[in-house]
């Protein structure tokens, strides 16, 4: 466990001179501020102010004091090169607490603790390895690409695949120690991907944060822009977040099972019962938790046929148009789900969850498992089999998501309130808003 005094000597060491404090507002964006390493006590005490009033989704204004109080155990030094060459910083997330000490039912890391507690009452780890995927572009409000690479393109020359290449080496320095498994072009032009390696979900959520952080600041300190947007050009495959699960008992994984015990359809995958049960309460309640895996009107232009991201709710293991697939697996250890149709634009700790209240919701009620489909669901022969879709469009999710007692339980009543509000402001705003598409395509010829 870390100490203060272990901080402590690791800032003298490093020559720290300033410290982020970070946490996370309902809709996912990063927020904190800096202290000098003389408040560290102060803040590990009684925790550092924050006026809960001026952030999305937090307190009312005559509720808004809020203390912030960082996790040691995510304490991080970043690399000299990483903002201001001038200053050394390090980031911390943190907890938030009311002023009589209990914690932020607003926090969005707090629900996903809340969550891991759960399972942790029945011996239980939840683990994900996050697929980031994202496009460097030329400006934060000009989305033209840099290059026109396809899948799995090697350039060892262009500018985007220096610039990734430089991130992945970021994640893995001392300081920061984020294990990036790999990096490639994606599908579309100037677009392209870093897996991380599976931990527990409450590490991963923060380490999504501070990747999607480190990811845009390597780009803006190479005079680029990328973008996590999940829909940011036309006619081009979008950017998803996909994210493969499992859960272990005592350091086993218990999504495998020897091949005389599993009950899996799929030949050679032996998923245990347990795997298979969770797997059917995704699939059971994906419709309702997608406002919080796609919370964007731009996440619904993503979620269309013909451009890989998942719009049929079925599972396979060679589809790849299915929502959740289990991807072939070398050890006990890796055997695994992996959904599809979540976007790096999401909430991780509320994804997160959602994602752990579903699949413990198919456990639990011993929900039974459709059959596996292994054809191109996009084919409108596979739709007339009266398969279930994701929603269409934000507005479509927030009806669902409405009426889900599962995501009230999961999220607690006062996100689930507050991101209803927040999205149904989203929607409002969209529906008012003349587009260029419709100027273009309208104004001409009415």
């Amino acid at each position: 466990m870390v100490t203060v005094h272990d901080i402590k000597t690791l800032i003298k060491d490093k020559g720290v001179q300033l410290i982020r404090l970070c946490f996370t507002d309902i809709i996912g964006d990063l927020k904190g501020f800096n202290i000098l390493p003389a408040e560290l006590d102060k803040a590990t005490g009684e925790g550092i102010g924050v006026d809960g009033s001026s952030i999305e989704g937090f307190a009312r204004i005559n509720e808004s004091d809020l203390a912030a109080v960082p996790d040691l155990e995510t304490f991080k030094v970043l690399p000299a090169e990483f903002g201001n060459h001038e200053l050394k910083y390090a980031l911390v997330f943190c907890d938030l607490f009311t002023p009589d000490g209990s914690p932020f039912a607003g926090d969005p890391r707090y629900v996903l603790k809340s969550n891991l507690e759960k399972i942790r009452a029945e011996d239980l780890t939840f683990y994900v390895g996050p697929e980031l995927e994202f496009f460097y572009v030329k400006g934060e409000m000009d989305p033209e690409p840099l290059d026109h690479g396809g899948y799995h393109d090697a350039s060892l020359i262009s500018k985007t695949a220096f610039v990734c290449d430089k991130t992945l080496m970021m994640l893995g320095s001392e300081g920061l120690d984020i294990r990036g498994e790999l990096n490639h072009h994606e599908v579309g032009p100037s677009q392209y991907e870093i897996d991380l390696r599976y931990s527990g979900a409450l590490t991963m959520a923060d380490t999504v944060m501070l990747v999607k952080l480190i990811i845009k600041e390597v780009a803006r300190m190479n005079g680029i822009y990328a973008t996590f947007m999940p829909k940011p050009l036309n006619d081009e495959n979008g950017n998803g977040m996909h994210v493969h699960q499992s859960l272990s008992r005592d350091g086993r994984n218990i999504f495998f099972a020897e091949e005389e015990e599993s009950p899996s359809p799929l030949p050679g995958l032996n998923l245990s019962d347990f795997a298979l049960k969770y797997t059917a309460g995704i699939l059971a309640h994906i419709r309702e938790a997608t406002l919080v895996l796609n919370q964007w009107v731009n996440s619904y232009k993503r979620l269309v046929p013909g451009y890989e991201a998942p719009c049929y709710i079925v599972w396979g293991h060679k589809n790849r148009s299915a929502l959740v697939r289990v991807p072939h697996y070398k050890t006990p250890q890796s055997a695994r789900i992996e959904l599809r149709s979540p976007d790096a634009a999401c909430n991780p700790y509320l994804a997160f969850s959602a994602m752990l209240a579903m699949g413990m919701a198919g456990v639990n009620n011993s929900y039974d498992l459709p059959d596996p489909i292994e054809e191109n669901i996009y084919d409108a022969e596979q739709r007339k089999r009266g398969i279930e879709e994701l929603p269409e469009s934000l507005s479509e999710a927030i009806h669902v998501f409405k009426k889900s007692k599962l995501m009230r339980e999961a999220l607690g009543d006062h996100i689930f309130r507050k991101f209803i509000a927040n999205k149904t402001i989203e929607w409002d705003r969209y529906r008012r808003f003349v587009t260029s598409y419709e100027i273009r395509h309208s104004l001409p010829r009415l």
